[in-house]
């Protein structure tokens, strides 16, 4: 006789699934967790794949266009989306340097300033004077200048720059420029460093809101008020540059593809300045690919590519945009965002360090000017190349944060080593070429910079944690030490004792009385 379903050895079993259908409904579950696993990842890594896209299509775009032939007004209306862009992140950057730097001196304390701001500096000028090593030492092994003696200014029908100052000059300009007569002018003009350049004099301006957020700081309760306003004004300045970052895959889109439109003869810039763009593309990817995240490993033993995948947008806009500055406000968003850094880090190191770590135009300083050497056949001896890395280590804290703001520095260092500034003109036309790569290099040592900041922070922090809970610890074993003793003195003292126990005084040997008790 057949068994009934659900039936085993005559006993009635409980009502139970078969196999088939218990896979089933594991094979709907992974299909719904890949399903929310795929939007999950998209709706995080949506500005990215929006950006990174905008940059691919802007190229195809430029390549279509180019065939053409636009006239100069077309080229302007083509460029326009992307020159929108750059309006709102030049527009976004003054009350962003200025609020962030206040309201990041004004929340740490003077001691944990002075100490965050000393890493900070070492960092900058350590990277920097690295990467100018790096420039000079590619220069002198892949000889960009030699056998380019015939190429000229006028064989590229370019106009010669030329540049009158002294270097003296130069630097003492970079002393003005650190302490502006009028903080109002220095919102919209600086002191020409090098050439006649009229921009932000935004290293005034970083130096001036440290040292104000430091001032609010000390004034204790009476400047609460004041640090209150800057943080919300910061905190609002930050919603506005979440808005603007949905404009920036469109904006790169036309950046790139009008820059793209614009270029005259690719290949015979090229083919004369090759080995120049070579070098300093090999020296960018060098020190951004191995020496950064080397140092970024030998801090924090994290690996540093986990920390700058988070960053992808800033780099993208870094490329596209050709200006740190520029680049601030997604990168201030990012590091903050993806990465966990603090609040109080990013908007503090991140504003200096997009005025004073040029770690990749020093690079491209650097291989300028043995370029340009190598060009004049002019032998560099060894004085002449300590001069380049001093003066490109220096000079990079001068630097704009704008397209093409390294060019203007270079003249600083030819001036130094006493060669002609009339090649410049050479670099200024492939630097949209190699300001790409430059950029990128600056923007990521600033944001490798923060990540090392925040983790000594962190171990700071833990440290005295671990040392405020060893303190409680201390204190409540000696509190409940004092207890017990001042419970024993009571008991003598209200004559609470076993009626077995007997009190003599003895004396000791040396005729001192001493309380012994002796059991009856």
């Amino acid at each position: 006789m057949a068994k009934s379903k659900g039936e085993i050895n005559g006993h009635a079993m409980p009502h139970s699934e078969s196999t088939d259908q218990i896979l089933d409904r594991h094979r709907t579950s992974e299909q719904k967790s890949f399903g929310q696993k795929l939007r999950g990842f998209l709706r995080r890594n949506l500005m990215v794949i929006l950006t990174v896209s905008g940059v691919l299509v802007g190229v195809g775009l430029g390549m279509m266009v180019r065939k053409m032939n636009l006239t100069r007004a077309q080229m302007t209306y083509f460029a326009f989306p992307g020159e929108m862009l750059l309006r709102m992140l030049k527009m976004i950057i003054l009350p962003l340097v200025v609020c962030s730097l206040v309201s990041g001196a004004a929340s740490l304390d003077t001691r944990s300033l002075g100490k965050l701001g000393g890493i900070a500096v070492g960092y900058f000028l350590g990277t920097t004077l690295i990467a100018s090593c790096i420039g000079v030492s590619l220069a002198f092994i892949i000889k960009p200048g030699v056998g380019a003696g015939a190429l000229n200014t006028n064989s590229l029908a370019l106009e010669s720059i030329s540049n009158d100052k002294e270097t003296a000059d130069s630097f003492l300009d970079l002393a003005r420029n650190l302490f502006p007569a009028n903080l109002v002018a220095a919102a919209f003009r600086s002191v020409p460093i090098g050439t006649d350049t009229d921009g932000m004099n935004i290293l005034g301006l970083v130096l001036f809101a440290m040292v104000f957020g430091v001032a609010l700081r000390k004034l204790g309760p009476e400047g609460e008020e004041l640090i209150r306003f800057f943080n919300a004004f910061n905190e609002a300045t930050m919603v506005l540059v979440s808005w603007i970052m949905w404009y920036v895959p469109l904006g790169i889109m036309f950046l790139v593809g009008s820059k793209i439109v614009e270029m005259e003869d690719v290949v015979l810039l090229v083919t004369s300045l090759g080995k120049y763009i070579f070098a300093s593309i090999l020296g960018h990817i060098i020190h951004g690919g191995v020496v950064l995240p080397l140092i970024y490993f030998a801090f924090t033993r994290k690996n540093p590519f986990t920390f700058l995948s988070g960053l992808i947008t800033p780099f993208t806009t870094a490329f596209a945009t050709c200006s740190s500055s520029a680049t601030l406000p997604s990168m201030i968003k990012c590091v903050e965002e993806n990465n966990g850094v603090d609040k109080r880090i990013s908007r503090f190191i991140l504003p200096i360090g997009a005025t004073v770590n040029m770690d990749g135009a020093a690079i491209f300083q650097c291989v300028a000017a043995v370029f340009i050497a190598q060009l004049n056949n002019h032998e560099l001896n060894a004085g002449q190349i300590f001069t380049i890395l001093v003066t490109a280590t220096a000079s990079s804290v001068g630097a704009a944060g704008i397209p093409a703001g390294g060019i203007i520095t270079i003249a600083i260092i030819l001036e130094a080593i006493g060669l002609p500034t009339n090649d410049l003109s050479l670099m200024l036309a492939v630097d949209w070429i190699v300001d790409r790569t430059t950029t990128v290099v600056n923007v990521e040592g600033d944001a490798l910079g923060a990540g090392i900041l925040h983790h000594i922070n962190q171990q700071e922090m833990k440290k005295k944690q671990q040392e405020a809970e060893l303190g409680e610890d201390e204190e409540e074993e000696a509190e409940e030490l004092l207890e017990v003793r001042v419970e024993a003195v009571a008991n003598r003292a209200d004559g609470e004792s076993s009626p077995l126990v007997r009190h003599q005084a003895v004396r000791t040997p040396e005729g001192t009385p001493e309380a012994i008790e002796s059991m009856l």
